[in-house]
């Protein structure tokens, strides 16, 4: 037997906090109450006088590989801020599920043919244990799993309340702005009873129009519609892939396929139309200020100009948007996008016409051959690598000329891929002289290069000028910016655009509508059906949810991996019975025949919206009762910490905690569908997320050999060379280490159970706290593990014996030093944890817990209970554990936490420092809270001071207690 056998070691560690795991489960200890709905609990709610707060992850997906130590910095730093505020006295709801779709399982199936909901329900069950180890303070009843039927149900309800929305840019909202989402029956109403005109004034009404007419117009406002759209087509994979899917060469990220630009049928959804709010109502949100300008780079807000320059031989011209028009004057070519739908019109017939330039072709016979071949190396370039700063510049000529609509001066019109559809009018006007990509483009194709700004001095003559100065060689008969800085550029070159018609002022986004579907199995199926019109048509409510069917195999494929025009075959086109089906959608039209959509919805839909599920995951009647989401996520009367002076608290999750990588699209998509949704009227609260912290990251070693590759950082050896500094091998060969995030890439995963075994999951939690601040990023080093260990084993030692396990604490007063830094210590934890300051918090009770160990005679029971408090959010299993031993019957987890009493917290004596003509010439030892007087007094007996005066005083200023300034006659 051991020689100290209540010593507290990884073993008991591991007893103790499994015991209480158990406990907790039993007794419901998280289970937060609901206002209303299934679980209404009127009084449980009213018995938190203290408030309700409701913090939240981001939703982890579940890998085979489990949860390694990087994982669990968030879930643990939202642990520690949840069980505070319970100790608050608040209403605390802390849940987590699973954003279960996703590529990893069906690739997976794919190479097995096991099916991707066994793959992933076991990697869900492999990460439940883990987390439960960890011992976090969960509400495990609403564990939802995106996979779950009953779960999407719900994610293809919202979808066709977008799908029956449009954005109404007149609308007024309860707020007074203007622009929200109405229903469409609004709008097909408007239509019909003529309020709105048809956008083709035919003589007809609505009710004229066939079905397809009428179905043609509502989907063109529709927020959620089908498009034929350019995307990133690759059929190696057989399935459309978003830009971060795609290599900077070209192909899938996933199996280097090539990957081709082609229009396909798709589902996108409108967030154009949201992109004002998305960017403005930032401003009311407690966010990173870099995550805010992450966000708001994505939406690219621009204000410029549109200008139309005419194009000879045709009754159009082509409309570029610049947000320098002052510019204008420089404009000495044109270039399109290689999608852009004049290009054939510009291409003339079989000839090149007079003026072309032998390096305008690309060597090709004619402008016919010579764009198509261009096209087709376009299309195989990701939008990446096309706008790749250090990428030469290509492009070759259309044949076609436009006219600059205020030089009169004849440009010509390319193509280059540097260009893109997505951005602007897929066309621009180029400034060589103001722009380097154009100065790059115009050497190489040898076109003019007008300065329309003046250079600074010693600016190099051999680049283009980017920055701002007055504007030169910028008239023409009829206007003159010359002189004029840019802003006065800008507004009178509009103006003139604005009178001659040639342009109007206007504003443009990066920002693109959402591509919302794939060509794989593994999704939410769309709850939308085609008639033999090709028209779509919701599936009602009450033929929810549309269930996935099993499939004879998991491959999306092409009939040519190698073909850019060849189509997609989804998994689910292969279930006929499934696709082709009869349904009364309750129209009034009876039974019809009818063609399921066979894309899915892409792995963000589940993940758009989890949050707002967590709150009443029992109701089978509504998304969420109105009461749950108004009490959780109901704005309040004052706003945002941290947000713009005078804005209104849009409401929204209190504490949302994940990393910076989903910083722009998850909580974009997010606000975008919870602002739909708030329009609609389900929602009261018009922002998910009030409040959002970024995490760092866990950093650990990493090895690569002498090929580069990355080597199992487990397997490596770490000796000592003959210098003394250290030496790797990995199987005898030498490596090189570095630092990286951990990960399955780097090969340096370290899995969390390895902790739970050598340290247990207490110092597990307390040593990833203790890291740094929860923001920056920080290495893991397995090995300091042990220090957080030993505070633990010292916060055991002064409550229990480790020989007999008798509780050793003593009742006896406490001493004034020690009440004084107990008091101190509780002062500062407390906005140490409000704060999200935990390793700071860690490091003040260090301090209180070895001040306690040096104390003669035992611990006095009033530190230690108060001690063993402030240490439970961080490491709640001995803490539960020490206070039931203390003889407490009932769990601590909604115990008050400790007040300092502000009377403890003020310095008995301070420094006074008294001056003569500004320079210190004593320093008193003085009570805190002396008066002025006293103060005067004690500085003029100084006798250091009356030798400075010798001629005697004209004035003594006294700031009490710290500062006493003696003005000599």
């Amino acid at each position: 037997m051991s020689e100290t056998p209540h010593r507290y070691t990884a073993e008991l560690a591991g007893q103790i906090e499994v015991a209480w795991q158990d406990r907790w489960a039993e007794r419901g200890t998280y289970h937060a109450p609901n206002p209303a709905g299934p679980w209404a609990d009127p009084q449980g709610v009213a018995a938190h006088p203290g408030g309700h707060l409701l913090v939240l992850d981001m939703f982890p997906y579940p890998s085979g590989a489990g949860l390694h130590v990087g994982h669990p910095l968030g879930y643990i730093a939202t642990d520690v801020f949840a069980r505070f505020n319970r100790m608050l006295g608040k209403n605390v709801l802390h849940c987590l599920g699973y954003d279960a779709f996703g590529l990893p399982a069906e690739q997976f199936a794919v190479q097995t043919g096991q099916h991707p909901r066994t793959t992933t329900e076991d990697n869900i069950t492999i990460m439940a244990r883990q987390l439960r180890r960890l011992g976090l303070g969960h509400d495990d009843r609403r564990a939802v799993q995106t996979i779950d039927p009953d779960y999407y149900r719900w994610t293809q309800w919202i979808f066709l309340q977008i799908h029956g929305a449009w954005y109404d840019p007149q609308a007024v909202r309860p707020d007074g702005g203007l622009g929200r989402a109405r229903p469409i029956a609004d709008l097909e109403e408007e239509f019909r009873s003529g309020a709105r005109p048809l956008p083709a004034d035919d003589g007809r009404g609505w009710d004229d129009l066939s079905d397809v007419e009428r179905a043609g117009i509502l989907d063109s406002y529709r927020l959620a519609y089908t498009s034929e759209a350019p995307v990133n087509w690759c059929p190696g994979l057989g399935t459309v892939l978003s830009n971060e899917e795609v290599t900077n060469e070209g192909r899938s990220e996933r199996g280097n396929f090539p990957v081709f630009k082609r229009n396909l049928r798709q589902w996108m959804m409108r967030i154009t139309s949201y992109a004002d709010r998305l960017a403005d109502d930032l401003d009311r949100v407690d966010w990173p200020e870099k995550v805010k300008l992450m966000q708001r780079n994505w939406i690219g807000r621009s204000h410029g100009a549109r200008v139309t320059f005419p194009v000879e031989g045709e009754g159009q011209g082509i409309d570029v948007f610049t947000t320098r028009p002052d510019t204008l004057f420089g404009a000495t070519f044109m270039v399109l996008a290689p999608e852009h739908p004049l290009v054939d019109e510009l291409v003339p017939g079989d000839a090149w016409p007079e003026g072309t330039k032998g390096a305008w072709t690309g060597g090709a016979a004619t402008p016919a051959q010579a764009v198509a071949e261009y096209r087709r190396a376009a299309s195989r370039k990701s939008d990446v690598e096309r706008q790749s700063e250090g990428k030469d510049k290509t492009g070759v000529f259309t044949g076609g000329w436009a006219t600059n609509p205020v030089t009169g001066t004849r440009i010509p019109v390319f193509v280059a891929d540097y260009v893109l559809m997505g951005y602007g009018t897929g066309a621009i006007m180029a400034v060589p002289g103001q722009d380097e990509r154009d100065w790059d483009f115009a050497r190489a194709f040898d076109l003019p290069i007008v300065r329309t700004v003046q250079p600074t001095p010693g600016h190099d003559e051999d680049t283009a000028f980017t920055g701002e100065g007055p504007a030169i060689n910028s008239s023409n008969d009829e206007l003159s910016l010359d002189g004029l800085g840019v802003a006065d550029a800008k507004e009178r070159i509009t103006a003139y655009l604005v009178d001659k018609g040639l342009g109007e002022a206007t504003i443009t986004y990066k920002l693109r509508d959402w591509l919302f579907s794939r060509q794989r199995y593994w999704g939410e199926p769309f709850p939308v059906v085609f008639d033999e019109d090709g028209v779509a048509h919701a599936v009602p409510d009450a033929m929810l949810p549309v269930e996935l069917p099993d499939v004879p195999d998991y491959s999306p494929r092409t009939y040519d991996p190698e073909d850019a025009s060849s189509e997609p075959e989804p998994p689910l086109s292969r279930v006929q019975e499934w696709v082709d089906v009869e349904l009364d959608l309750g129209d009034g039209r009876g039974t019809r025949r009818f063609r399921r959509e066979t894309n899915t919805m892409p792995n963000w839909a589940g993940s758009c919206w989890y949050y707002l599920r967590y709150l009443d995951p029992a109701n089978d009647a509504v998304l969420v009762d109105p009461e749950n989401e108004a009490y959780w996520m109901g704005p309040r009367e004052e706003p945002v910490a941290g947000a713009a002076p005078g804005t209104r608290d849009p409401g929204g999750v209190d504490l949302y905690v994940g990393g910076v990588e989903h910083a722009v699209l998850h909580l974009l998509y997010a606000r975008f569908w919870h602002k739909v949704l708030h329009d609609l009227g389900h929602l009261s609260s018009d922002e998910p997320f009030r409040t959002y912290f970024s995490q760092g990251y866990i950093q650990a070693p990493a090895f690569t050999d002498s090929r580069g590759q990355y080597v199992e950082a487990r397997e490596v050896e770490e000796g000592v060379g003959a210098d003394g500094h250290p030496v790797f091998t990995w199987h005898g060969e030498p490596v090189t280490r570095e630092f990286g995030k951990i990960g399955k890439s780097l090969k340096n995963m370290v899995s969390p159970d390895e902790m739970y075994a050598a340290f247990g999951a207490d110092t597990f939690r307390l040593y990833e706290m203790g890291l740094g601040p929860l923001e920056q990023s920080k290495p893991w080093d397995t090995r300091a593990v042990v220090g957080s260990q030993r505070f633990l084993q010292r916060l055991w030692r002064n409550v229990v014996d480790e020989e007999s396990g008798e509780v050793v604490v003593v009742d006896a007063p406490l001493d004034d030093v020690t009440t004084r830094v107990l008091h101190r210590t509780i002062d500062a934890v407390r906005t140490d944890y409000a704060g999200l300051g935990f390793n700071t918090a860690i490091a003040r009770l260090t301090e209180l817990n070895n001040a306690l160990t040096k104390l003669e005679g035992g611990v006095p029971r009033a530190a230690a209970e108060q001690i063993v408090l402030m240490v439970a959010p961080l490491a709640p299993h001995i803490a539960e554990e020490l206070w039931s031993r203390l003889g407490h019957t009932e769990s601590l987890v909604h115990e008050a936490f400790p007040v300092a009493d502000p009377a403890l917290l003020v310095d008995d004596t301070v420094t006074c420092v008294v001056q003569v003509r500004g320079k210190v010439r004593d320093r008193l030892e003085v009570p805190s809270d002396i008066t002025e007087d006293a103060l005067r007094e004690l500085a003029l007996a100084s006798e250091k001071v009356r030798a400075a005066v010798p001629d005697g005083i004209r004035t003594v200023i006294v700031r009490a207690p710290k500062l006493v300034n003696v003005v000599p006659a």
